[in-house]
């Protein structure tokens, strides 16, 4: 049985989309002279978000990678709210994620099958959102977190981020743009320090716009997806 290149599933927008946020990542290490590790980290992780853009498992399974390479750089940095964040609860839920997804796709497609977000279900990620913010502050003050305010509002954009792509809500793209945008502010504080760490300002600045887009897709997807069920009734 052949093996479709998951690549060619990709629109002209979205393959452009890729290839312009591999060669900024690409373009960052280059001329700050990072680390071999945050370059593969970068580009493992704007490859996910175009799949998971797209809705395809494929994005969850290099999330999975993403999570891991990412805890190791965060860890070598002090910031063990994003290692904890990231290898303790981004990658378990990532493959939660996956193995939802791979049981509920959409038709014959490699696409997942978009869930509205109920209100029970909003109420709960309120909820399990605050008491995990709330336990992991203690956690990561008693380890001497670096920038312990950003990084306990990171564990908090990064959980409703995760809660929501198990979700399959399109607003999983909208709560990773927030986190974005924490950890943008998070990594020009150790690019400040170390020019080696700035790689991983623009990368989250590229993963910034491909959440955006992200949110764009899924509502498309949903609307699509909907269409397709009122004419199939």
């Amino acid at each position: 049985m052949s093996v479709k290149n998951p690549f060619s599933l990709l629109s002209r927008g979205e393959l452009g989309l890729w290839l312009a946020s591999a060669a900024v990542t690409v373009a960052a290490f280059l001329l700050s002279r990072g680390d071999w590790l945050t370059l593969c980290a970068c580009l493992v992780g704007v490859t996910a978000l175009i799949f998971v853009a797209k809705g395809m498992p494929l994005g969850q399974g290099l999330t999975i990678l993403f999570s891991l390479l990412y805890g190791v750089i965060s860890f070598s940095q002090r910031y063990y709210g994003e290692m904890i964040t990231y290898l303790g609860m981004t990658m378990p839920m990532a493959v939660l994620a996956l193995v939802c997804w791979l049981r509920h796709p959409y038709g014959d497609t490699r696409q997942v099958e978009v869930a509205r977000l109920t209100a029970g279900r909003l109420a709960f990620l309120a909820l399990s959102a605050a008491a995990v913010t709330g336990g992991l502050y203690f956690v990561l003050k008693a380890l001497g977190t670096a920038c312990l305010p950003v990084s306990t509002l990171s564990v908090t954009t990064s959980f409703a981020a995760c809660m929501l792509t198990y979700y399959r809500s399109p607003w999983y793209a909208l709560a990773y743009a927030a986190n974005d945008l924490v950890l943008i502010g998070l990594w020009v504080a150790a690019a400040l320090k170390s020019p080696a760490s700035a790689p991983m300002v623009f990368c989250f600045a590229m993963f910034l716009v491909n959440d955006l887009y992200g949110f764009v897709s899924w509502r498309r997807m949903e609307k699509r997806q909907g269409a397709a069920v009122e004419k199939a009734a």
